[in-house]
């Protein structure tokens, strides 16, 4: 059986952390950001873990599990 392959846009998208869980970005972060508070942008910046209903997704994009 051959190797399984990455997917490649969730290799761009996705991190893995030290643990084992799976970093995001937050949406809303890239244009009319005129409109959108401060602290608002502000929180958006930092990254999110994934909801551990979607890791077993998610590491089979990834293909580390």
């Amino acid at each position: 059986m051959p190797k399984m392959k990455t997917n490649t846009s969730a290799k761009k998208r996705f991190k893995k952390t030290g643990t084992g869980k799976i970093k995001r970005a937050h949406a809303f972060h890239n244009h009319i950001l005129t409109k959108k508070d401060k602290n608002r942008k502000k929180r958006l910046v930092k990254f999110a873990v994934v909801h551990k209903t979607n890791q077993k997704t998610i590491n089979r994009l990834l293909a580390t599990g």
